[in-house]
């Protein structure tokens, strides 16, 4: 049995989420209508994985968050509002630790929580099975509270110091990541410098009403200039172009020089947006030997095919380390298929990246 505490101040919210999960035959759950009550079950009942509400009176989500990954660290997935104020606080909770999120139905909860649940189910039963470093994340922790001063790339690592750069020429990077995906973001892009030689392309599988404000917080935070892509954009050198949620993004060649565009969703791609879909239609304007992908942290194994296709073409690949993944699935599934010319940790990933990008 997967033991579950769900956390939410509204009875009806906890009454329609405890059918939910009843249901499913193969859960023990119990409620809390507060942050303070979830510290003590926490405790007591130790759940395997938590869903835990951003607004609620007293001590919110955020507080309640903190509380639990110092207190005893537990998987905990976020139920955030599709607002701007919702996706900013998701993104806070999703650096303080929690693994993973959903967003609640715009309509009334009754009538969306059919919706809820399809997306809800599979993230908690994801949840239960990772197993969080306390160490590492309250290092995490303390580095966000006290800052970090170095803006500049770190010192290259081991890995990276006996690595022959890409070809010389316009490239591309390629990065694909999911749960997990925005505080990784975070560790690859802000060492990065500002004249970073090549544009960064994301596929960050995410709904499209947070896309916009994970750009604009990576904007905030990195000497590289972030923007989510909403029509046809020009890529130029420094620039991370973040795919809109609910779409795909890919790289098209015109007169000009090379463009990231939004583009509608296939149903051939189940995960938006694509990874896959990225790399491909990459490798169909650049060529390979100026490609570098780079897989992260993600449930599933999107990108990890055409990452192995670009490999076996000339292109660069890396994976990032299971020791540092939230969930090690696309990564995982990159490595099991002998596509990952790296793979290295998350700290290692920036500076192996620019020792790669000539």
């Amino acid at each position: 049995m997967i033991k579950l505490l769900v956390v939410d101040d509204s009875a009806l919210v906890r009454k329609l989420l405890g059918r939910i999960f009843g249901a499913e035959g193969d859960f023990e759950v119990k409620f809390a209508s507060n942050g303070r009550d979830a510290l003590d079950l926490n405790a007591h009942f130790q759940p395997d994985v938590i869903t835990l509400d951003i607004h609620m009176p007293d001590m919110d989500g955020l507080q309640c968050l903190d509380r639990i990954m110092v207190e005893r660290p537990c998987p905990v997935v976020m139920v955030s509002s599709l607002t701007a104020e919702g996706a900013d606080a998701t993104f806070e909770a999703l650096r303080q630790g929690a693994v993973d999120f959903v967003s609640k139905p715009v309509r009334a909860i009754s009538l969306g929580i059919d919706e809820l649940g399809a997306d809800l189910v599979p993230k908690v039963r994801n949840a239960a099975s990772i197993r969080l470093r306390p160490s590492l994340r309250l290092r995490e922790r303390v580095r966000h509270t006290i800052g970090d001063a170095r803006k500049s790339v770190p010192p290259v690592c081991q890995a990276a110091r006996q690595v022959k750069p890409a070809a010389t020429g316009t490239g591309v990077v390629l990065v694909g990541t999911s749960t997990g995906g925005p505080p990784a973001l975070e560790a690859l892009l802000e060492p990065l410098p500002a004249g970073f030689a090549w544009p960064i392309v994301v596929a960050q599988h995410m709904p499209a009403s947070f896309t916009g404000s994970l750009a604009r917080r990576l904007n905030g935070m990195c000497s590289l200039r972030v923007e989510e892509v909403i029509n046809s954009t020009y890529m130029q050198p420094g620039c991370v172009y973040i795919g809109q949620g609910d779409a795909d993004i890919i790289v098209v060649s015109r007169r000009q020089g090379l463009f990231a565009m939004r583009i509608p969703l296939l149903p051939d791609y189940p995960w938006h947006p694509s990874t896959d879909r990225l790399v491909r239609t990459a490798m169909a304007e650049v060529d390979a030997s100026r490609l570098i992908g780079v897989m992260m942290t993600g449930m599933g194994n999107d990108g990890a095919q055409a990452m192995s296709e670009l490999r076996n073409a000339g292109g660069r690949t890396i994976a990032e380390a299971e020791s540092t993944a939230v969930v090690w699935g696309m990564p995982g599934e990159l490595v099991r298929l002998g596509g990952a010319e790296f793979v290295a940790p998350l700290p290692e990933l920036a500076p192996l990246l620019a020792r790669l990008v000539p």
